[in-house]
């Protein structure tokens, strides 16, 4: 599959199998990530990832509280790669959905699903959520939530891409 194939297949996965995900493959992710371009190069966003299952619930929960639901928004899938952003670069925001990007499009390239869950900055202003970081030793003052790329075995085909809107580019020549 090249880039642009890539690009024009990959689709929002709201529905996983219990499979783990492999180590290699979630490195493989993460490293994709690493790669996104960030304003002036300075690289302002770290990934955090789980796949422990409890931690994982945990943060479920926490996403969940947020939006005033009981499901999980993770939709069952067994991992987790948080996004998280320096707040003191102006860019962190961009530099953070770039680095989402990046991993949504690598996991769709593996085979694997993926979908973007956001709420993270809030997950990461609770209590809760600032003691995963710190038990992490991540200064969680310092980082904003920028988003949580789920990631694993798709239950279901992903579907078919909704038709292209015939204003999405404009071209002065």
């Amino acid at each position: 599959m090249n880039t642009l194939e890539a690009l024009e297949t990959r689709r929002s996965c709201r529905a996983y199998t219990s499979e783990p995900v492999a180590p290699e493959l979630i490195d493989q992710i993460i490293r994709a990530g690493t790669y996104a371009p960030t304003g002036m190069g300075r690289q302002s966003p770290i990934i955090v990832a789980i796949t422990n299952k409890e931690v994982r619930d945990r943060l479920s929960r926490i996403n969940a509280r947020v939006m005033d639901s009981e499901d999980d928004p993770f939709y069952g899938a067994p991992a987790v790669l948080v996004v998280l952003a320096r707040k003191d670069v102006g860019t962190h925001v961009y530099d953070g959905s770039l680095v989402m990007g990046n991993m949504l499009n690598a996991a769709h390239e593996l085979g694997l699903g993926s979908c973007w869950i956001h709420r993270a900055k809030e997950e990461f202003e609770t209590p809760e959520g600032r003691a995963i970081l710190e038990g992490l030793g991540i200064d969680a003052d310092a980082y904003e939530g920028i988003g949580n790329c789920i990631v694993g075995h798709a239950s279901e085909p992903a579907p078919e891409a909704a038709p292209r809107k015939t204003d999405y580019a404009y071209h002065i020549d």
